[in-house]
């Protein structure tokens, strides 16, 4: 029985799993177009740090919500929200089938939870503050603030996201109420079928290896340095992408490249790890599947078909 509710199609997993290939490969066959869920892919000029899609894989299908803000633009979880979902509907009306992909688990829980992100406006008084202390005593300071105050919301923010862990703690304090307690959630708009990736961690581990050696071998500090050399300030939070600041470092004399890349990998599978805790294998509503079993683009796509 057809939902009344439109299609959406999920396709998510840990970084470096494989999402990207797959979904442009059901997306053709499947009439479909993609919606990016990767907070890094919003910023123009960060490519091969981002790992974003090339432009021939660009062509292949369209792409929404990549290349969208600048460096120095912040992109609010509530803005995000209702871009996607006008994305989405924009291509429903054209008779088209969406794809949301990526591994933030945040951005991809908002559209299709129904989140309501707390309506709690930004005090610019309280942010200084907080600001101050992450310079005076660092961004893993301020986290381990946050994961005494509420461990939910610790657990799923990079530390070295400090923009969204003073949001975190600009909200607790403005409220008096954990930030995991507010995003408020509601009905999925969506009749959502989702289709999760998974393989087995030590793969994982050398593929994510593998991506940032070719990430340097492309010309990823020559990347950080023409974003330095117009003006970004290597501060900014679109900056502290995983890989961006220790590039600046090498760029500034502070690392080797191959110090860098090793602090990247050892960072990366940080975050791994903690995507997991965003979508688990346990969960009922994701159908899991490994890439490297035989056919697997064909049984995903006709679990696609019998879903709708």
């Amino acid at each position: 029985m057809t939902s009344p509710k439109p299609d959406l199609i999920l396709i998510v997993g840990p970084t470096a799993v494989g999402k990207t290939e797959l979904a442009i490969q059901l997306a053709e066959q499947l009439n479909g177009e993609i919606v990016s869920a990767d907070s890094r892919l919003f910023y123009r000029g960060m490519d091969i740090g981002t790992a974003k899609p090339s432009p021939e894989e660009l062509a292949r299908v369209p792409h929404h919500l990549m290349d969208i803000v600048n460096p120095d633009e912040t992109l609010s979880l509530a803005v995000f929200q209702q871009k996607a979902r006008d994305a989405i509907a924009d291509i429903h009306s054209r008779g088209h089938l969406p794809f949301l992909v990526g591994g933030t688990g945040q951005y991809i829980r908002a559209v299709t939870e129904g989140w309501n992100p707390p309506e709690v406006r930004p005090n610019e008084h309280l942010r200084g503050v907080l600001e101050k202390m992450k310079e005076e005593r660092g961004l893993i300071w301020l986290h381990d603030k946050l994961r005494v105050l509420d461990s939910e919301a610790a657990e799923k923010i990079d530390a070295r996201n400090f923009r969204r862990t003073i949001r975190a703690l600009e909200v607790i304090f403005t409220t008096g109420r954990k930030f995991s307690e507010q995003r408020g959630q509601g009905d999925s708009p969506y009749h959502l079928i989702t289709v999760g990736l998974i393989r087995p961690r030590a793969e994982l581990y050398q593929r994510v290896d593998e991506r940032i050696d070719m990430m340097f071998a492309n010309g990823f500090i020559d990347e950080v340095k023409g974003l330095l050399d117009k003006g970004y300030s290597p501060t900014l939070p679109s900056m502290s992408a995983i890989g961006y600041r220790e590039c600046v470092r090498v760029i500034n004399g502070e690392l080797t490249t191959e110090q860098a890349k090793a602090e990247m990998k050892r960072i990366t599978r940080m975050f791994v790890r903690r995507q997991a805790n965003w979508f688990k294998e346990s969960d009922p509503q994701i159908r899991w599947f490994d890439p490297n079993q035989k056919n697997v683009r064909g049984e995903i796509e006709q679990f696609i078909r019998n879903s709708r």
